[in-house]
């Protein structure tokens, strides 16, 4: 609950006195256009890392790999899409760090690694469904999968 209300409200209100500070250095109508230049940028970059990235998942498919890396690489361009959608100065930040390929392999290095050590220490909880619709259930580590026996 603390997180949700980090995000969805104090975020904002960070967001907001940011804009007003940058507003009241640089002008009402050069902090507007950089909002919406952002915006612009972000779009393209979104739109060209998520095609480069839905080309590396079939590539993969097609060699008959699972396109884990991949998966991962379209959730961070989803959601650096959606939060540069958001305006303000840190969710631009932070949407550009996961469309940019540099910074969203280090982001998504450390996520495997929370996620492993999650898997590791039985706070995190990994179910597939399996081809004929049940549920499999197994340990293992990112990347990875061992079934219980």
């Amino acid at each position: 609950m603390g997180r949700l209300l980090l995000l969805f409200v104090l975020l904002p209100l960070v967001e907001l006195v940011l804009l007003l500070q940058i507003g009241a250095r640089i002008g009402a109508w050069p902090t507007v256009a950089l909002v919406v230049t952002t915006g612009i940028l972000g779009a393209a970059l979104a739109r060209s890392q998520g095609l480069r990235v839905v080309s590396a998942f079939q590539r993969r498919l097609g060699q008959g790999e699972l396109p884990g890396r991949e998966l991962m690489d379209g959730l961070a361009v989803l959601v650096g899409g959606a939060f540069l959608l958001t305006p303000g100065v840190l969710t631009d930040l932070f949407g550009f760090s996961l469309l940019i390929p540099f910074t969203r392999d280090i982001i998504r290095r450390r996520v495997e690694a929370r996620l492993a050590d999650g898997v590791r220490e039985g706070t995190v909880r990994v179910e597939v469904m399996g081809m004929d619709g049940r549920s499999v259930e197994g340990v293992g580590e990112v990347g990875r999968w061992r079934d219980e026996a």
